[in-house]
């Protein structure tokens, strides 16, 4: 059985759920995590961030809830409502770094959140890539060379009938059973994979 981890790296509640991820990678080291990409914001929606009106206040709820930082500089860059968040883009970025260390997706799926959320850093940027590379000790060339490969993510989100960020999924075999869909505890998870290990 493995976890797949479907989210997007524009989507807030993918952001609030970081810290579930990672409780719920630290206590099950022996299942593998697929981290996938979801396209919330391509072709239509992929226009400046003034045009979702509810973005601050949806923020404020993810704080609430899950305890998630929205950084000073992530406020700045999205000040002026120009801010375009690009799906694809962010998908490309993701995938790069999975491709130069798989076992760290979960991880990487982190770090691309906090430097937008956190570190106001635009993901269509290969700079962001970079510095997420150096500060997880890796190589940024490899990373940035992988930004222009293809990337299978949307088809992979949609084989799996994914349409809502973040969910959490355990795949074992041709069974695939939802852990987690928008907002759960680590502990809500843990509940969920006990049950499937008694079956």
């Amino acid at each position: 059985m493995q976890l797949v981890y479907v989210f997007d790296a524009y989507c807030g509640w993918s952001h609030g759920f970081s810290g579930v991820l990672t409780e719920v990678a630290r206590r099950h080291p022996e299942l593998p995590v697929e981290v996938v990409s979801g396209g919330l914001f391509t072709g239509a929606r992929r226009v400046p961030i003034r045009q979702f009106g509810y973005i601050q206040g949806a923020n404020a709820k993810i704080t609430e809830l899950t305890g998630a930082e929205f950084g000073a500089a992530y406020e700045r860059l999205i000040a002026d409502g120009e801010f375009v968040m690009d799906s694809a883009a962010a998908a490309r970025g993701v995938a790069a770094l999975r491709v130069a260390a798989p076992d760290r997706a979960a991880e990487f799926a982190v770090a691309v959140q906090r430097a937008f959320y956190v570190d106001g850093l635009s993901l269509s940027e290969p700079a962001t890539y970079a510095r997420i590379a150096e500060e997880a000790g890796l190589e940024p060339g490899p990373v940035l060379a992988a930004l222009d490969s293809p990337v299978d993510d949307f088809d992979r989100a949609a084989e799996l009938g994914v349409d809502a960020y973040p969910t959490l999924l355990a795949v074992d075999g041709d069974r695939v059973t939802v852990l987690a869909r928008g907002h759960a505890t680590a502990d809500d998870v843990d509940r969920r994979l006990s049950v499937l290990s008694a079956r």
